[in-house]
C-alpha cells in the first residue's frame, strides 16, 4: 500500500505540503512494520549491521595501512561495532585500549551505554566513557574508551604520543568542529612517530580524498600510508515534504506540525529539530498542553526534550522504548542530527535553522548566529527518520530554499574564536601555531586575534611561549581562557569558592524554568525577583546557588520542593553541584587555596574583571552599549535581571546572541577605573577619556 499523501503544509492549513514522491514506490508494502532484528539477541542484532560484511576488509586495512577513512552511510552501525571488531581481532593486548572520540558528550556516553551492553559488561569495565567533568573507565580494566573530542587532546599533555592506545578512531568528523581539526593536524604528527598507531576516520557526508591526501604519508617504496573505504547504510525509504509558502513562526509551525502528525498518522515516534534550549522548552511545554486538553484515546502524546547541558539522566530517557500506547516526540538541538539513534523514530520535523558561533575579528567579538542549515545537515537529519522503519521528514521549508542551501556547514575553525584552541596547541609544544598542519587552515587574522588575547589574559609572554604558572595552569582547565583566568586569580582575590561557583552555573544553560504562561509564568518572575541583585545576573546565579545549598544542607527532599517552589531547574542544579565539586578539586591540585568572600560582591565582581575584562562594554550618551575592543552597539538581552533596572555605565557580558538585535548576555555590573587597574596592559586612563 502506497503512503498516503499528507493533508497540510503550514500548521493550520489542511492542504499545504508538497510531497517529494522518489520514494513513495519503495514503500509499498513496509509502510508500518518494525525492524524484525529488533527483538533479536544482541549479538544476532550485530550480524545484521551492514558493517558486519566488511568486518575482514576494515582488519585487513588496518594491518596495511596506518589510517583508514570511512565513509560510511547513517546506521551502517560504524560507532557501535569497529571498536568491538578490533578487541576481538587482538588490538588491545596488555593495557593498550581503542579510544573513540565524539563530537558531543551525549553521544560519547549514548555508545558506550549501547557497546557495554552488547559485550554483557557493566560500563566503566571493558566499556567506558570520559566526558568533561565525568570520568567512568578503570585504568588496566577498560578496551574501548568512549570520549569528547578535548579529553584526548588533554590526555596528550600527558602523553604527547599517546601510547596508551593501539587504534585512534575519530568519528563524525564531517561535523568539522574546532577539536576535530586540531586532533587531525595533532594526529598527522604523532602518526610520523607512532608506526604502531592505527588511525581510523569516519564519516557520513565527508569529502574522503580530501581526508585521505591531508594524512596520506609515503613510506618505503611509495607505499600510501592512508586508504579510503566505504560503507553502504541500511535505510528504509524516507519520504520528504517541503512546504509551498514559508511560515512566519518556526517554533510554532513545529509544534503545529507535530501535533498534526500525532493527530492523523499511525503510531510512530516524532523528532522534532529546534534551534536551541530556549526554542525547546517552548515547544515541548507547548506540546503537553496540548496532550493534557486534546488527549488521543488510543494514543498518548509524550514531549520530552534534548539538548547538550539537559542532565545526562533527562539525555538518557530519549532512549528508552516508548511503551505501547504512547507516541515520543522528541525535541532537540542538532546534538541529535548525527552519533546517536533514538529508537522508534519515524516522523521528523525540521525548523531549518541552526545556531552557530561567528567570530568577527573586526569588533573582537565571537557571535551566536542563527543561519540555515546546510545540506549535509538537513539530509542527516532526515535519516534519522529511516533508522527502524520507512519515515517522513517534514521540511518547514520550502523546496526552492533548499536548493540554495551550502552543501556542507563551514568548519568551526574558519568561524570561531580560537584563543581555547591556540592555548591548547601552546600546551602541546605546538610553538609555531601558523605554520600547524589543519585540515582546513583558519584566516590568519584570527590566529593573531587568539594570541593577542591570550597575551592580554598573561597566558603567552613576549615570544609567544606560555607563562608559568598562569599559562600552563590555564591550559590544564577543561574552560575557556577568559574563564580559566578569573578562576586560577579568585585565590588571589579571596573568593575562589564564589567563582567556583559562578563558573559552574555558566555550565549550564539556565538554572530557571519556564513555565508556558499564564498564572505560573507571573508567579515564576516574582520567585526569580527575590533573588535579582543590581550587580548584575552572574551574582543573581551565585545567590541562587547559595540558597540552594543551603536547602541541600537539610536534605534531599528539602531541595527538590525548594527548587519547584522558587521554579528552579533542581537537575541543573544537582549538575552545577558535581562540576563545582571538580573544579575546586583541580584548584586544590594547583594550589588555589578555597577561601570564601563571605558576601562581599566587591571582591567577585573585581575577580570577574580580572578574567573577563576584554568584554568590557560602556553605556554610550545614545543609549545603547558599545563595546570598548570594536565599537560594537550592543543591547541588554531581555532575560537579563538589568534589563528592566535603570542601565548601569558599564558591564562586562559572558555571550552575545545575534538574533533581530545583537544582545549581550550574563553581564555584571563594574566600575571603570578597575579596567585600569586590573588590566593596565589593555586599557589606558586616556582611551577612557575618550569615551
Amino acid at each position: 500500500m502506497k503512503t498516503a499523501k499528507p493533508i497540510f503544509l503550514r500548521p493550520g492549513d489542511s492542504s499545504s505540503w508538497e510531497e517529494d514522491k522518489s520514494d513513495v514506490e519503495a514503500l509499498s508494502g513496509t509502510r508500518f512494520v518494525y525492524n524484525p532484528n529488533i527483538s533479536l539477541a544482541l549479538d544476532h542484532q550485530r550480524r545484521k549491521l551492514p558493517i558486519f560484511q566488511n568486518r575482514n576488509h576494515i582488519l585487513y586495512l588496518l594491518e596495511e595501512y596506518q589510517t583508514l577513512v570511512l565513509v560510511g552511510d547513517t546506521g551502517c552501525g560504524k560507532s557501535t561495532q569497529i571498536p568491538q571488531y578490533l578487541v576481538e581481532a587482538g588490538w588491545c593486548e596488555g593495557e593498550k585500549m581503542v579510544g573513540v572520540t565524539e563530537p558531543r558528550r551525549v553521544a560519547a556516553t549514548t555508545l558506550a551505554t549501547r557497546v557495554a551492553d552488547e559485550n554483557g559488561t557493566m560500563l566503566g569495565q571493558t566499556v567506558g566513557y570520559s566526558i568533561r567533568f565525568d570520568n567512568c573507565c578503570q585504568h588496566g580494566v577498560t578496551k574501548i574508551k568512549y570520549m569528547t573530542e578535548g579529553i584526548l587532546m588533554r590526555e596528550m599533555m600527558a602523553d604527547p604520543l599517546l601510547r596508551s592506545y593501539s587504534v585512534i578512531m575519530l568519528d563524525e568528523v564531517h561535523e568539522r568542529t574546532l577539536f576535530t581539526d586540531i586532533l587531525m593536524g595533532l594526529l598527522k604528527k604523532i602518526l610520523r612517530k607512532q608506526k604502531k598507531l592505527r588511525l581510523i576516520v569516519t564519516s557520513a557526508t565527508m569529502d574522503a580524498e580530501h581526508l585521505c591526501n591531508f594524512f596520506n604519508q609515503s613510506t618505503e617504496k611509495d607505499k600510501k600510508s592512508a586508504v579510503i573505504m566505504s560503507v553502504e547504510g541500511k535505510l528504509h525509504p524516507v519520504q520528504v515534504h517541503f512546504l509551498k509558502d514559508p511560515v512566519p513562526d518556526y517554533v510554532t509551525s513545529t509544534v503545529d506540525t507535530a501535533v498534526k502528525i500525532h493527530k492523523y498518522e499511525p503510531p510512530g515516534d516524532v523528532l522534532c529539530f529546534l534551534t536551541g534550549q530556549e526554542e525547546v522548552d517552548r515547544t515541548v511545554s507547548l506540546l503537553r498542553d496540548h496532550a493534557s486538553s486534546n488527549p488521543r484515546r488510543d494514543l498518548e502524546l509524550v514531549a520530552l526534550p534534548m539538548y547538550g547541558s539537559l542532565p545526562n539522566a533527562d539525555q538518557l530517557r530519549v532512549f528508552q522504548s516508548t511503551p505501547k500506547g504512547q507516541r515520543k516526540v522528541v525535541v532537540a538541538t542538532n546534538i541529535a542530527e548525527t552519533s546517536v539513534t533514538i529508537p522508534g523514530i519515524v516522523y521528523v520535523v525540521d525548523c531549518g535553522f541552526v545556531k552557530m558561533q561567528w567570530y568577527n575579528v573586526s569588533t573582537s567579538s565571537d557571535s551566536l548566529v542563527l543561519v540555515p542549515v546546510s545540506k549535509a545537515s538537513a539530509e542527516q537529519r532526515a535519516g534519522r527518520a529511516g533508522r527502524v522503519r520507512p519515515g517522513k521528514v517534514y521540511r518547514l521549508y520550502c523546496e526552492k530554499d533548499y536548493t540554495t542551501l551550502h552543501n556542507a556547514t563551514p568548519p568551526e575553525m574558519q568561524r570561531m574564536e580560537l584563543s581555547g584552541a591556540v592555548l591548547q596547541l601552546k600546551a602541546l609544544g605546538i610553538d609555531n601555531v601558523l605554520r600547524f598542519a589543519f585540515p582546513s587552515p583558519p584566516p590568519a587574522r584570527h590566529l593573531a586575534s587568539a594570541l593577542e588575547l591570550l597575551h592580554g589574559l598573561g597566558a603567552i609572554d613576549n615570544s609567544g611561549a606560555l607563562t608559568s604558572p598562569l599559562g600552563l595552569h590555564m591550559a590544564e582547565f577543561p574552560l575557556p581562557p577568559l574563564h580559566s583566568k578569573a578562576l586560577l586569580v579568585s585565590g588571589e582575590f579571596g573568593c575562589s569558592e564564589e567563582m567556583a561557583s559562578i563558573l559552574s552555573l555558566l555550565q549550564v544553560q539556565s538554572v530557571f524554568t519556564k513555565p508556558g504562561g499564564g498564572a505560573a509564568a507571573v508567579k515564576a518572575r516574582v520567585e526569580r525577583r527575590k533573588f535579582e541583585v543590581a550587580e548584575g545576573d552572574l551574582l543573581t546565579m551565585l545567590n541562587v546557588y547559595t540558597a540552594y545549598r543551603s536547602s541541600v544542607a537539610r536534605q534531599e527532599s528539602s531541595s527538590r520542593a525548594w527548587c519547584h517552589k522558587h521554579f528552579i531547574n533542581h537537575k541543573a542544579m544537582k549538575r552545577v553541584s558535581e562540576i563545582r565539586t571538580h573544579m575546586l578539586s583541580l584548584l586544590e591540585k594547583l594550589g588555589v587555596p578555597a577561601v570564601s568572600s563571605n558576601g562581599d560582591s566587591g571582591k567577585v565582581r573585581r575577580c570577574i574583571t580580572a578574567g573577563f575584562f576584554p568584554n568590557a562594554a560602556y553605556l554610550h550618551h545614545s543609549g545603547v552599549y558599545k563595546t570598548l575592543r570594536g565599537d560594537m552597539v550592543l543591547h541588554v538581552h531581555p532575560t537579563s535581571v538589568l534589563y528592566t533596572l535603570e542601565q548601569p555605565q558599564w558591564v562586562l557580558f559572558c555571550e552575545i546572541l545575534q538574533t533581530d538585535r545583537t544582545y549581550m548576555r550574563e553581564l555584571t555590573v563594574i566600575e571603570p577605573e578597575w579596567l585600569e587597574e586590573l588590566a593596565p596592559h589593555f586599557y589606558q586612563k586616556s582611551f577612557e577619556n575618550e569615551r
